[in-house]
């Protein structure tokens, strides 16, 4: 990163949905943050302004289930793991019955979370 930065961001840790500001120095680290209400917007700004997460939750087709699966990691991911690990679960092989928070696949695109099921399926 060449010099100081500011990115704009907002806040999605409550509904109040604070226009933040981050400000950056050269090496891309957090110098500042501003305009948040709360100390979760503070974490929040830190943490997506540098290496932003999401957890990821995708509905797959399971053959014989008369409508797809819900499922999500157990912890948040990279966001630039998202798409390869949307395409890793698409291509799980399900069976049925699967039970409601049944692990699914282990440390998927070795982000360190575990997929699991939010609901069950006979």
């Amino acid at each position: 990163m060449s010099g100081a930065a500011t990115k704009q961001l907002t806040c999605v840790q409550c509904p109040l949905g604070c226009a933040l500001e981050v400000c950056l120095d050269e090496a891309g680290a957090v110098v500042h943050v501003s305009g948040q209400s709360c100390r979760r917007g503070t974490e929040f700004a830190r943490q997506e302004a540098v290496s932003p997460v999401r957890v990821l939750t995708l509905t797959v087709p399971v053959p014989g289930a008369l409508e797809p699966l819900s499922v999500k990691t157990t912890a948040p991911i990279p966001r630039d793991l998202i798409p390869a690990a949307a395409e890793a679960i698409r291509r799980l092989s399900l069976r049925l019955p699967i039970a409601a928070g049944a692990i699914l696949a282990t440390n998927i695109c070795d982000s360190g979370a575990d997929v699991v099921s939010t609901k069950g399926l006979c």
